[in-house]
């Protein structure tokens, strides 16, 4: 049976983030849960049936979805191809109604189960990162935002000593990474930058993150000292 979906986007970066934080919880890649409009419920958005399908929905398209890394190289002339693969889930069993067929909600056919691909598992259990689920909340209709404010999250909780430059233009630059032809030019880049990080910082007052003086680099420093979250004992995690 041949099955397509559209690309992941907007709001289904939720799901992952979502799914992780209970896989944690549950210390299993083998996730249960009721039903999808719990995850509505952890973010606070609205359960009517739109939302609710639409996350349905989502979790098709994070299921289907395969990202690709790698590099096409010629050392001493000759061609190396060094690719790898990534996937979230493995299996998704997840019931389209609200209500169970069976009266046992706890019965295995009716529960909903998601099972981690066996990386995506061990990387969020090796490296927890702490995430405020309410800027989440805050933060799920700003997609862009949202990506650069968890990015920011991981960068300056990994940090342990120097801060980290990272260029905003150029092949390795920020601007290359996000993707968007909307940033091509740079003043209007820097100015979304800006705009992003004040947003971030009226959500997370002590982020250690600034654009250095002459607007080439985002300097980011470790935020050890004032993580994004109120307390680290039981994050949410991406």
């Amino acid at each position: 049976m041949q099955y397509e979906t559209p690309v992941p986007f907007g709001q289904d970066r939720l799901i992952p983030i979502w799914i992780a934080t209970l896989a944690v919880k549950q210390k299993s890649r083998v996730v249960h849960f009721a039903t999808a409009a719990q995850m509505l419920d952890f973010f606070r958005l609205s359960k009517d049936g739109r939302h609710y399908r639409r996350i349905v929905q989502g979790f098709q398209r994070i299921f289907a979805a395969t990202i690709f890394f790698g590099t096409e190289d010629q050392p001493e002339g000759n061609r190396l191809i060094d690719w790898q693969r990534f996937h979230f889930f493995d299996r998704l069993h997840l019931w389209f109604t609200r209500q169970a067929p069976l009266e046992d909600p706890n019965h295995e056919d009716v529960q909903n189960t998601i099972v981690l691909s066996e990386a995506f598992y061990k990387e969020i259990d090796a490296h927890r990162v702490p995430v405020e689920r309410e800027v989440i909340a805050a933060l799920a209709n700003a997609p862009g935002i949202l990506d650069f404010y968890l990015g920011l999250v991981w960068k300056s909780w990994i940090l342990n000593g120097k801060p980290a430059y990272i260029p905003l233009f150029g092949p390795n630059g920020l601007d290359s990474q996000l993707g968007t032809k909307e940033y091509s030019a740079e003043r209007r880049f820097r100015q979304t930058l800006l705009f992003w990080i004040r947003r971030v910082k009226a959500l997370w007052p002590q982020c250690p993150t600034e654009i250095s003086r002459n607007g080439q680099l985002l300097i980011v420093r470790s935020s050890k000292l004032c993580p994004a979250v109120r307390t680290v004992e039981k994050p949410v995690i991406l």
